[in-house]
């Protein structure tokens, strides 16, 4: 079994940008003076749902892409998939940060994330059921 040593670069560069998010958030409260919750204020709203959206999704990713990995998934699927998780997560930070609407940063943010949230998915069924002698 291969060691994540991929997947564990994407993580760490996610979890850089994740404390990037987090930290938005307490600037938010600073500013706002606002300790808990959001008191109907649409920055802290937003600033909030950047940060909740990133904890939404990064970690399952991460973990099928990592236990891809471990099963042998190719390098460059392995790249692939992280590069695309990172980028759909920057997208989607910056878009959801200059509005609560559509923009475009948003929609590849999302079409990013889920293509990677899918391919790891199929990925990850192709090869356990290889593993199991069932696929080839």
């Amino acid at each position: 079994m291969t060691m994540p040593v991929i997947t564990a670069l994407y993580a760490g560069i996610l979890g850089f940008l994740g404390l990037v998010l987090a930290s938005r958030v307490v600037q938010h409260r600073q500013k706002h003076r606002i300790a808990l919750g959001d008191k109907g204020n649409e920055d802290m709203q937003r600033a909030m749902r950047v940060f909740g959206n990133f904890t939404e999704y990064v970690p399952m990713i991460l973990l099928l892409i990592g236990f891809g990995e471990m099963l042998g998934a190719h390098k460059w699927l392995t790249h692939g998939l992280g590069a695309s998780l990172v980028a759909g997560r920057l997208f989607h930070a910056w878009g959801l940060s200059k509005t609560s609407g559509t923009s475009l940063g948003r929609l590849l943010g999302v079409v990013l994330t889920w293509l990677a949230l899918l391919v790891a998915s199929a990925m990850l069924i192709w090869l356990a059921l290889a593993q199991m002698g069932l696929a080839r």
